[in-house]
């Protein structure tokens, strides 16, 4: 077996590893065979999803090095999230998708082969994968098993051969390899304080009931204390009747959003009161005992299911609320003995990606500032928050009010960059997908037949600013992945773990002597990230706020 070799591996649960190359087969029994094979050969491991055939290696604590997810190239080919087995096939072999067959009641009642193909063939005659292979048959022996696996490795073979452009072969690998570090999060996550995690929820919204009448009385009285500032009665929870109460006390607001709300803090007692009460309320339904008790386990780490691509433009997914935990509650994720946690929070990432992904020169040049605004704000002759109105709004596709202003100085300063997002925005209001520098195709959504000419046009607008968004926001979320997965095998030796992925932010617990050096890592892979992913455009500086902490809430920003 040769470096690099793709080998499909097939998890058979309970019943051991299926291993198949292009010249041979073998089955293994324990983690510990498959962990021989990565040490020895450092193969490039093939699999339909690492969610099914990884999740076993990683909790017995195997650690592979590169794979090939067939599900996770699949979404970047053809867009989407869905990339089971049975439309994998039909998209590579040009099926009709719609006509994929499905297992149901009356299927398990049909005698086997009823379709006048072989049963033990996981190819019906209309070309399509069997049901009761993709259910889950696939397993029923071992026999089965290795022509599963075998066809995993024809359908990696057939992606592979579809991939002409380097970098979009690298996004193959970065993608693959991202779902791998998802398996991973989810296995291992994130170290938590419950005796702190606790204590910061009980600030919020008071102790622990003990049963469910405790916890009405708790909520009472939260909401008399917001009640007894406004002077007026009114359900707390229903945003139409909030609205009444603040018009009666002389706020005419047209909705009650926080952020409405937040400027006239001072002016009423109620504003301060309602903001804490959301607050509150929001830790109480969401992130409140019940959460504490589902997510974290006995050896306090929170664990949810991740995924390494929302479907959309590909960005990293969490459940378990790792991805929306209120910054409150940040005081509460902290390193475990003898450990401390290495934060880096990625700075003005999406300028950033534009600069590189556009070659525009004049941005690039931006880019060698720590505050890229400012070389911007003096190029555009602007003040420096009217450069940052300029280049979001260039991005989000904003062009009214001082957005439009601020176009316009966009529009010539930096006019390669400009003319990347116009491409995107015509193919999006056009109704056609667009690919990001990764090669993920991004779709867009149809406009009705019915649909009157301001309808169509509003649609064709709205894909518009979605195409430019998303031709930005798919490069970033490519680079941070292969930021992320650069940090994980350069840390490895110096027991640096990724514990959470959000956004632009990585977090990585490592010993607690070697959290110096892991932060220097991470500004080092960085910049090798940069080189690998963008070539020539590498030269665009990224910029991290990177620092050793021993909780999450020590972070700056």
């Amino acid at each position: 077996m040769n470096r690099g070799e793709p080998v499909v591996l097939v998890t058979r649960p309970g019943a051991g590893f299926v291993l198949t190359t292009a010249s041979q087969t073998w089955t293994l029994s324990r983690p510990e065979d498959v962990a021989e094979i990565e040490a020895e050969h450092r193969p490039r491991w093939v699999w339909w999803s690492a969610a099914e055939a990884a999740g076993e290696l990683v909790r017995a604590g195997v650690r592979l090095a590169t794979c090939w997810d067939i599900a996770a190239v699949h979404r970047l080919q053809h867009g989407g999230y869905q990339a089971d087995p049975a439309r994998v096939w039909a998209a590579l072999h040009s099926l009709d998708v719609r006509a994929i067959p499905e297992l149901g009641p009356l299927d398990l009642l049909a005698p086997a082969g009823d379709d006048g193909g072989d049963p033990e063939n996981p190819q019906r005659p209309d070309g399509h994968l069997r049901p009761e292979w993709t259910g889950g048959g696939w397993s029923r022996d071992e026999g089965r098993a290795v022509r599963w696996a075998q066809l995993a490795l024809h359908v990696a073979q057939a992606q592979r051969e579809r991939i002409t452009e380097p970098r979009h072969l690298a996004a193959a690998h970065v993608e693959s390899a991202a779902e791998l570090l998802c398996v991973e999060l989810e296995a291992g996550g994130l170290p938590v304080d419950v005796v702190a995690a606790e204590a910061l929820v009980s600030g919020f919204i008071g102790p622990r009931p003990t049963d469910a009448a405790e916890a009405l009385a708790l909520r009472a009285r939260r909401d008399n204390v917001v009640l007894q500032a406004a002077g007026v009665n009114a359900d707390l929870r229903n945003p139409a009747q909030v609205k009444r109460m603040l018009a009666q006390l002389g706020f005419d607001v047209p909705d009650t959003r926080s952020w409405r709300l937040e400027p006239f803090v001072g002016a009423h007692p109620v504003i301060e009161e309602l903001l804490s009460w959301r607050k509150a309320e929001r830790i109480a339904t969401t992130y409140g005992y019940p959460w504490l008790d589902a997510n974290i386990g006995l050896d306090g780490r929170l664990r949810g299911g991740w995924t390494a691509s929302d479907g959309a433009a590909g960005r990293m997914t969490a459940g378990a609320g790792l991805h929306n935990m209120p910054s409150e509650l940040r005081g509460a994720v902290a390193a475990e003995p003898g450990k401390v946690l290495v934060r880096a929070d990625l700075g003005q990432i999406e300028p950033r990606i534009l600069a590189a992904v556009s070659g525009d020169r004049a941005l690039i040049a931006a880019t060698a500032d720590d505050d890229l605004y400012a070389p911007v704000a003096a190029r555009l002759k602007v003040e420096r928050p009217v450069a940052k109105v300029a280049v979001l709004a260039a991005m989000y596709g904003q062009t009214s009010g001082t957005a439009g202003e601020a176009l316009r100085g966009m529009e010539s300063g930096y006019p390669t960059a400009m003319r990347y997002l116009r491409t995107a925005s015509d193919e999006g209001r056009a109704g056609r997908a667009v690919r990001t520098y990764g090669g993920r195709v991004v779709r867009m959504w149809p406009t009705p037949d019915d649909a009157d000419e301001n309808t169509a046009r509003s649609i064709a607008a709205a894909r518009g600013r979605f195409a430019r968004n998303a031709m930005v926001q798919g490069a970033a979320a490519e680079f941070f992945k292969a930021w992320a997965l650069t940090v994980r095998a350069r840390t490895a030796e110096l027991g640096g773990e990724i514990v959470l992925c959000l956004h632009d932010e990585l977090l990585v617990q490592a010993p607690a002597q070697h959290g110096a050096a892991v932060a220097a890592a991470l500004d080092d892979c960085l910049a090798e990230a940069a080189g690998r992913w963008f070539g020539p455009a590498g030269q665009v500086r990224f910029v991290a706020d990177t620092s050793v902490i021993n909780r999450w809430s020590e972070a700056k920003g």
